[in-house]
C-alpha cells in the first residue's frame, strides 16, 4: 500500500535531515581535522557514514512504499568551533533535534494510520537513544579533561579507536 502525500512529503524532508546531519558531521571532522585531533575527526567521519546510512534507509523505504523522492539543497556546515567541547556540545544538541524530527513522524504516521511505517520509525527512535548517549558522553568526557591537552590527546586516540 502506497503511503499518503502527507507522509511522502515528510520522509522526504527526514532524508534531507539525515543528509544534513552528515553534511554537519564533515563540517566537524574537517574542524577536527584542521585542529590536529585526527581521533575527534574520525569519530565525526563514521557518524557522518551513519547518517547517509539513514538517509538511505529512508528512501529506500519511500520506494518500497511506492512513493517518490524528492531531493532537497543542504545547509552549509559550520567548520569552525571554539574548542572540541563546543563541537561535541553542537552534535549533541544537533541529536537531540534528530530525535524530535523522527518523534513528529511517527505521530504523523499514527495520524495518517500509517501501520507500516511504525517499524522503521520505531528503529530510528532507539536509534536516536544510542545517538545521544553516544553525543553526550563525549561531552561530558571533554568536561571531565577541561582544556587539559593530556586529557584531549588521550580522548583522541580513544575516539580514533570507534
Amino acid at each position: 500500500m502506497m503511503f499518503s502525500d502527507r507522509l511522502n512529503n515528510a520522509f522526504n524532508i527526514q532524508i534531507k535531515n539525515e543528509l544534513n546531519s552528515a553534511y554537519i558531521y564533515l563540517g566537524m571532522a574537517a574542524y577536527f581535522d584542521n585542529e590536529g585531533l585526527p581521533g575527534f575527526a574520525h569519530w565525526m567521519q563514521k557518524q557522518a557514514q551513519e547518517e547517509i546510512a539513514h538517509a538511505m534507509k529512508f528512501y529506500t523505504f519511500v520506494y518500497d512504499r511506492e512513493g517518490s523522492v524528492e531531493l532537497e539543497g543542504l545547509d552549509k556546515p559550520k567548520a569552525d568551533y571554539e574548542s572540541p567541547l563546543a563541537a561535541f556540545q553542537a552534535a549533541y544538541e544537533h541529536e537531540k533535534y534528530i530525535s524530535g524530527t523522527i518523534h513528529h513522524l511517527y505521530e504523523l504516521a499514527q495520524e495518517e494510520h500509517d501501520f507500516a511505517s511504525r517499524p522503521l520509525l520505531h528503529w530510528f527512535i532507539e536509534e536516536q537513544v544510542e545517538e545521544e548517549a553516544s553525543a553526550k558522553a563525549v561531552v561530558e568526557q571533554l568536561g571531565m579533561v577541561g582544556g587539559s591537552k593530556t586529557g584531549i590527546f588521550m580522548l583522541d586516540r580513544q575516539l580514533g579507536a570507534r
